[in-house]
């Protein structure tokens, strides 16, 4: 009798979409409680406007370089700790080969059992470093160009949720009308962002999208309030 074969999927593409919730959860936030604050000072939109794109320019100019940096500390962690294996396994391989079977142990391998594994990479340094980067430090090789992509994704995305807000006041004239029209946009795009995420992360999507509704919308309300008493 034919079997289905099983056929295992995994989201791998955990970064980006850490990436994208910065930026766009962000850029959804800020510009709006910037332009919210300003309606309420000035009923005019060409001002709020301009005033809105550049905060966006420049928070997006912020979060990329802030990626940028976290990434490339990311980066320098590891080829440290990598520099510090490899000194390890040629001064100290005793030691080193006494942690491996400790990792095992904590699996419920007994020492004798994972003796092999021990021996064997003894024999291969580059594997044996490898190993101790990934079970000993949970550290995985990082991507050479992730803290381009990174700088990228939160900036594009900042100024993709920072657009949102300021949408309505590019067509009424009147900056208090178009707040209105701005709050819904704000939730609207919450909800839906908030149910993409929870379908590409495993979460339910309704329930992800409720809770990006009312996180997002307890800090947009937030900043509004901040920008209000400023204003």
């Amino acid at each position: 009798m034919p079997t289905t074969p099983h056929v295992e999927r995994h989201f791998t593409a955990g970064e980006v979409v850490r990436d994208i919730v910065i930026g766009m959860s962000d850029g959804l936030t800020v510009p709006f409680a910037l332009a919210a604050g300003l309606t309420g000072a000035i009923d005019n939109s060409r001002i709020v406007v301009t005033a809105g794109l550049a905060e966006i320019a420049a928070g997006s100019i912020a979060m990329g370089l802030g990626g940028f940096l976290a990434a490339r500390g990311d980066a320098e962690h590891y080829k440290s700790e990598l520099e510090r294996e490899f000194r390890e396994v040629r001064e100290v391989p005793d030691t080193e080969a006494d942690e491996i079977t400790d990792i095992f142990q904590e699996y419920g391998v007994a020492p004798e059992e994972s003796q092999a594994t021990v021996n064997s990479l003894r024999k291969r340094p580059r594997q044996w470093v490898d190993f101790m980067m990934r079970f000993e430090l949970g550290l995985e090789k990082p991507n050479p160009s992730r803290a381009r992509n990174s700088a990228g994704t939160i900036a594009g995305s900042y100024v993709v949720g920072g657009l949102v807000p300021l949408f309505p006041y590019f067509l009424e004239h009147s900056a208090q009308a178009a707040l209105w029209y701005s709050v819904a946009f704000t939730l609207l795009a919450l909800l839906v962002f908030g149910f993409v995420k929870g379908h590409f992360t495993g979460v339910k999507p309704i329930k992800s999208a409720l809770q990006t509704v009312v996180i997002g919308g307890i800090a947009a309300a937030a900043a509004f309030a901040i920008a209000r008493l400023i204003t």
